[in-house]
């Protein structure tokens, strides 16, 4: 895959950031939503590939775009899939909040397992502690793992959980545990970049949330050499030892991404890996990363945006 790629797709995430953004707080997670697939939609216009959909919008009426089996792009003999989420967890944003982030993985043809459930039990970590992990062991067992892999007391740790009621044994079980942990209201896609990039404050990423941010994610876990493990699920208060047949395989994050991929992601809210859109007169400021597998490049981008030079989608 061209290098020169990679720069396009942040030009594609900024743009949804940067729309959906200017609905930050104000209660509608609709017209945040709407704003950041128009835009991203509109922006995938100036690249030239043929891109198709594997992970994408719902598909709600005939009128939606951005969905599973679209084509987009300008267009040309390179030929990619794509995982895309204009802007993950909308109403946090609507409502304020964190973690909101525009996202997209791209790679050759069959690069990514199509989703087998609705669902995933994730177990998230950097690159260090890859080795380290298994979904099948305990909580306990696993952080213990982890610290010493990372050479931390498990006191040291911090884990990022969603705060939700089917979390409330895994929370138990890490506090018992002896970890720190950051309780989320939203934002498990962020979450699990956060816990696979050095630096950040967040060791491990833990709990059940939807498969699609499941692949998204593991797509950047490729890039960074972390770790990740899932487990699909149909139903998210599933309890993993009841599950039999299919869903009682644990998938690794090469398992979800088969080849070389290309990852780009903005931040629209501020998150423990990205700050996010800061408005300015006649402009504003994005904060981005882009990564590559092939390569292993790990960019953190700041971008200024000027409102009075219109973009060239051409």
């Amino acid at each position: 895959m061209d290098r020169n790629l990679a720069l396009e797709l942040v030009r594609v995430t900024e743009s949804a950031a940067l729309a959906s953004a200017r609905f930050f707080g104000k209660g509608d997670p609709a017209s945040a939503d709407r704003a950041a697939v128009e835009a991203m939609e509109l922006s995938f216009k100036g690249v030239k590939i043929s891109g198709h959909i594997i992970i994408g919008e719902e598909r709600i009426s005939e009128s939606s775009k951005l969905c599973v089996g679209d084509t987009i792009g300008a267009g040309g003999e390179a030929a990619f899939d794509i995982v895309l989420d204009p802007v993950d967890c909308i109403e946090a944003l609507a409502d304020g909040q964190s973690n909101s982030i525009s996202a997209i993985a791209m790679g050759q043809r069959g690069t990514f397992l199509e989703l087998v459930a609705p669902y995933m039990r994730k177990l998230a970590v950097g690159a260090e502690a890859a080795d380290a992990i298994d979904l099948n062991a305990s909580v306990f067992d696993n952080l213990v793992r982890i610290a010493d892999a990372k050479r931390v007391y498990v006191e040291d740790l911090t884990v990022s959980i969603l705060d939700r009621e089917r979390h409330r044994k895994l929370i138990d079980e890490v506090r018992r545990a002896g970890a720190r942990i950051e309780l989320l209201k939203a934002g498990e896609l962020a979450a699990a970049i956060s816990a696979s990039l050095p630096g950040t404050g967040i060791d491990v990423m833990m709990g059940v949330g939807d498969a699609k941010q499941g692949i998204i994610a593991a797509a950047a876990v490729a890039c960074l050499g972390a770790g990740l493990q899932v487990q699909f699920m149909p139903d998210r208060d599933a309890e993993p030892e009841n599950l039999s047949g299919e869903f009682r395989k644990i998938y690794g994050a090469r398992d979800l991404v088969g080849g070389d991929v290309m990852f780009a992601a903005t931040g629209a809210s501020r998150s423990d890996f990205l700050d996010g859109v800061m408005f300015r007169p006649g402009g504003a400021v994005t904060h981005s990363v882009v990564f590559r597998s092939k390569s292993g490049t790990i960019r953190f981008l700041k971008t200024e945006h000027s409102f009075e030079k219109a973009p060239d989608y051409t």
